[in-house]
């Protein structure tokens, strides 16, 4: 809140609008929710308190932070007040547990919002501010143009995006086991050895495997909300009629370590193609030649951006190369659609020996997007392995 600015969401000096509202929000966009404290998420200004305790929270907002965190949409704080203010915030725990990454100081919101996007590791385009001040939420508007600010009386319409929108069993899961991050977080800077030590020491545990009924509404949330891992933006919709389809398979990876689970953090939608194998004869007095396989292609591989950084995309990337060589594949394909977000998948792909090919058709037939490319492969010779400090499995061995 600031002494130079209305409250009525116009900006005193031209009376122009500088929120950008709800209109055409998407909210799977939406990864976390980021909270302005004074004449926000309170009415009172905190450091003018003439005690210690804090201004008491409105009730509609803690209400709608509630909503938020029941549909997998964290919440956290970007404050221009003294840093004690969070300290203070710390002593009432039934407020302080609701926020993640929260940050408190005098630097500018933009710099505190790039602060909770590198420490919650999303997309600084996946936040969302609310803010009372039309100052607070211009500067925002002009270094982070991709952040969508909103004032406190367009939060109802942001809720009411969110209606009618299936909630999965991991997004109710999502703001608990980002607290669990947050506790990874804590140890590893705290670890005094190397950070491949640190990720031996968390004994991460990946399973692979085809996805079950209950695991696709998990998989089509990947397919909307990732963007830092996920190779070429195929629509929930058509995954979800890819999958259905003959000669398609989905997979899912899930993860594990001594802090907890991480759940489903992987999908993967595999296009089998097959020819005859040449080894089976065919005559009239026999079965005719068996269909195996001979190309693996990827329409889409998707990862939660909660497991950045610890080789966790590789480990499922290689499985699956694995898995098809011994369905008998030859060929391993993966569809790219470069943007500015996916470098690190890019990056993967690279590293995995996938490289452009020439033919860009997929096995039934149709091209890709004149902004996509098809990158291969051969299974033949050494494939690469995973990350030592991770233990993968397929689920089917690990449910025998």
């Amino acid at each position: 809140m600031s002494d130079t600015h209305s409250t009525d969401g116009t900006d005193d000096t031209d009376g122009s609008k500088s929120t950008n509202g709800t209109d055409g929000f998407d909210p799977d966009g939406v990864k976390c929710v980021v909270w302005d404290l004074d004449g926000t998420l309170w009415d009172e200004i905190a450091v003018e308190s003439a005690t210690d305790d804090l201004p008491t929270p409105r009730p509609a907002a803690l209400a709608a932070i509630d909503a938020l965190a029941a549909r997998g949409v964290l919440s956290s704080i970007a404050s221009r007040s003294a840093p004690s203010v969070l300290d203070r915030l710390d002593a009432v725990p039934e407020v302080r547990a609701r926020f993640l990454a929260p940050q408190v100081s005098w630097q500018d919101k933009s710099e505190s919002l790039r602060r909770i996007a590198k420490d919650l590791g999303i997309a600084v385009d996946a936040l969302v501010l609310v803010d009372d001040s039309p100052y607070e939420r211009a500067e925002v508007e002009a270094l982070l143009p991709d952040v969508r600010t909103l004032a406190p009386e367009d939060v109802p319409a942001l809720l009411a995006a969110f209606e009618g929108r299936e909630v999965t069993a991991e997004s109710r899961e999502r703001v608990r086991r980002y607290r669990t991050e947050e506790t990874r977080r804590a140890e590893g800077e705290r670890f005094e050895g190397s950070r491949e030590e640190f990720l031996r020491r968390c004994d991460m545990r990946l399973t692979v495997g085809a996805a079950t009924a209950d695991e696709i509404p998990r998989a089509l949330e990947l397919a909307a909300r990732t963007h830092r891992l996920n190779s070429s933006g195929l629509t929930p919709d058509r995954l979800r009629e890819l999958a259905s389809s003959e000669g398609h398979e989905l997979f899912t990876a899930r993860m594990t370590d001594r802090f907890g689970e991480y759940g489903i953090i992987g999908a993967a939608l595999v296009e089998h193609t097959h020819r005859t194998d040449r080894n089976a004869s065919a005559t009239s007095a026999g079965p005719a030649a068996s269909p195996t396989p001979a190309v693996w292609s990827v329409p889409l591989l998707a990862l939660s951006c909660r497991v950045a950084g610890r080789g966790a995309a590789a480990a499922f990337l290689f499985r699956l190369m694995e898995r098809a060589r011994e369905a008998g594949a030859e060929e391993f394909r993966v569809t790219l659609r470069p943007t500015d977000a996916n470098l690190e998948m890019r990056i993967l792909l690279r590293q995995a020996g996938l490289r452009r090919m020439d033919d860009t058709a997929t096995a039934t037939g149709a091209a890709t997007a004149a902004d996509s490319a098809v990158l291969g492969r051969t299974l033949q010779g050494d494939l690469p392995g995973s990350p030592a400090w991770l233990h993968v499995s397929d689920r089917e061995d690990t449910e025998a």
